[in-house]
């Protein structure tokens, strides 16, 4: 193994920054990366064990202890539990002979959790070896372990034929469904792949095309919505030796899954628009950041990537431009939610733990390897391609006119039709729930867990007999006024998650729990707050929920929400939003469970408190009074 490992090196030039893909390739061969690989890794790239070991222990597909022969990767996002996870989950437990955390003895299984995987459309679904499952249920679960027992090949077991469109091609053949319900201007394929490369930069400067990005009032489509045109001006006047583009597709966002239907489907107006940033801002240095759970679309990713370089698409003098030279590497992740944020997501590209950088000095400055670096996001780049090809004015003809374009959304949850919906800024929340087919909606989620929890006065979908069922047993005043939210910057900016709770859901205990957990598995551990407030809260509305809170614990979840903006990225700063915003919009709810008028929990049971600790030492403990 120790010469295989010298190869692996050798094929990344023992370059310190290639260590993902480095260790990406020993886990490809021996499944994990044990300390005498460290050390030699350590020796090999000029760099300390203890950098080596940073780096194996952050992300979730690496191990330094041996996995199974099958590595089974059950996703556990909230809509995965809401179509009975829990039964698939006991289903794997009971096949495979092991619970979820352990390999079985034999070496053959392996059971983990998982964070979303971008499947919210048709889940539960796990990834075995690189292989996606969706639409598991309980008897899937059995046939699929037993046909392994058998010694098949995991592949022949996939029950349900290829996916739509591409995923059907032979270099994915991925059981996996775009459903796009609502297409527009960008999921459409009346345009001639690459046609913006080849006829319409040689008649324009760079100038011009930043300039059309700047008149669309195209802004940043992954939640932010910083102005892309002013980025990308920016990135051309600092000085470098190099600049970089930089494709943000680490959607880890849970329920978030739109860019890998455009990866699916519509890669080459991707790439494209890299190609465009990169004329505009005189980049040579192309990256995409494909997050780990998409890495069944890598060969895919790579033909076409190879078929753009054959025709003069990338590489050098690019479509007969002198001294344009500009290519593009796939750097596969390994997950980590925090590297959605561009600074962590470009310590991760230099083989780093993706730990968000201190700003300034800001990517675009000093970014990749310290080269000006302009990261964008998949929707954002497939949308400048648009753009140069008809225009910005009419461009501008869809959306608002604070919020340009066209937005897509991944919705899933309590709707008939889950999938990926184009539709302009501006629609409204109540149209919203009419398309995806939605009935006596409790709550939608916007912009995934860190955006924001709407109820019923943002968009009026229930009776009066509802409302007064949902309102009333609190004794709060049913609203009065409501209110026919819009998707656009000014009012519900998102990055394009959307999932829709019904009436029978318990946003509490099962919803906002949920993202909690969520926040505080995926917490870089950088700042303490980001580090420790998630927990303190979820402790906090454990209290409440179990009928120990007052209305100070209410209190004390708002101002701890305040503390937890002190945060070093956006990511960390988001994460009291479940909390915070189903405070705001579903206050009556945590009043339902707090102990009316009480300062104190009066409901303190001491003998009950010390329960598990007497069951784990072996001891009986009496009270007595005096």
């Amino acid at each position: 193994m120790k010469e295989k490992i010298n190869q692996i090196i050798s094929k990344y030039n023992s370059d310190r920054s290639r260590l993902m893909d480095i260790l990406l390739d020993i886990h490809d061969e021996k499944g994990y990366v044990d300390k005498n690989d460290v050390n030699q890794l350590a020796k090999s790239l000029g760099i300390s064990a203890a950098e080596v070991k940073e780096t194996v222990s952050f992300y979730h597909f690496f191990s330094d202890k041996p996995r199974a022969k099958y590595n089974i990767y059950l996703n556990n996002s909230i809509t995965a539990c809401m179509r009975d996870r829990s039964s698939v989950k006991e289903a794997f437990e009971k096949a495979c002979g092991t619970t979820f955390g352990h390999v079985t003895e034999d070496g053959m299984f392996g059971l983990y959790n998982t964070s979303c995987i971008g499947m919210n459309d048709q889940g539960p679904a796990a990834i075995i070896n690189d292989i996606v499952f969706t639409n598991l249920t309980p008897y899937r679960v059995s046939k699929l372990i037993e046909g392994l027992k058998a010694g098949n090949e995991l592949r022949s077991l996939i029950y349900e034929s290829n996916g739509d469109g591409n995923n059907a091609d032979p270099d994915m053949h991925a059981m996996v469904n775009n459903n796009i319900r609502k297409g527009s201007i960008l999921l459409n394929k009346d345009y001639k792949k690459f046609d913006v490369i080849e006829s319409e930069l040689a008649k324009r400067s760079p100038e011009d095309v930043i300039q059309m990005i700047e008149d669309s009032d195209l802004r940043g489509r992954g939640g932010a919505g910083f102005p892309t045109g002013m980025k990308w001006r920016f990135g051309r006047r600092v000085e470098g030796d190099h600049r970089v583009i930089i494709c943000n597709a680490d959607e880890g966002e849970p329920g978030t899954f739109k860019d890998r239907v455009m990866l699916t489907e519509f890669p080459d107006l991707v790439f494209e628009g890299m190609v465009i940033a990169a004329f505009a801002t005189g980049a040579d240095i192309g990256l995409v950041y494909l997050r780990y759970e998409y890495k069944y679309m890598l060969k895919y990713l790579n033909r076409i990537l190879s078929e753009m370089r054959e025709k003069k698409f990338l590489g050098q003098n690019i479509s007969g431009i002198k001294d344009f030279n500009f290519d593009i590497r796939i750097q596969l992740g390994a997950g980590a939610y925090v590297c959605g944020e561009e600074s962590a997501l470009i310590e991760s590209l230099e083989g780093k733990r993706g730990e968000p950088r201190d700003k300034p000095p800001f990517p675009v400055e000093k970014g990749y390897l310290n080269y000006p670096t302009i990261v964008n996001n998949v929707e954002t780049l497939a949308s400048a391609v648009r753009i140069i090809k008809n225009g910005a004015a009419w461009y501008s003809q869809f959306g608002t006119k604070d919020s340009t374009g066209t937005k897509l959304l991944s919705i899933s949850g309590d709707c008939k039709f889950p999938g990926i919906y184009e539709v302009d800024w501006g629609t409204s929340i109540r149209e919203v729930i009419e398309m995806c087919g939605a009935e006596k909606v409790q709550a939608i989620q916007v912009g995934g867990p860190s955006g924001m929890l709407i109820g019923p006065r943002d968009f009026d979908n229930l009776s009066s007999s509802d409302l007064m069922k949902w309102y009333k047993p609190s004794g709060m005043m049913v609203a009065e006024k409501f209110f026919d939210r819009k998707l656009s910057y000014s009012d519900l900016p998102t990055g394009g998650s959307m999932i829709i709770f019904n009436m029978e859901r318990d946003l509490l205990r099962d919803v906002v729990m949920n993202f909690m957990e969520f926040f505080i598995e995926e917490s870089c551990g950088s700042c303490s707050t980001c580090r420790n407030l998630p927990y303190i809260m979820k402790m906090k509305l454990e209290k409440i929920l179990n009928g120990h809170g007052v209305r100070k614990d209410i209190d004390d979840l708002l101002s701890w929400g305040k503390t937890i903006k002190a945060s070093r990225c956006g990511l960390g700063q988001t994460a009291a939003n479940p909390i915070l915003s189903s405070i705001v919009n579903f206050r009556h709810i945590y009043e339902q469970h707090v102990q009316a008028m009480a300062d104190y929990d009066n409901t303190f049971d001491i003998v009950k408190s010390v329960e598990a600790a007497n069951k784990f030492v072996g001891r009986k403990t009496e009270f007595h009074s005096n």
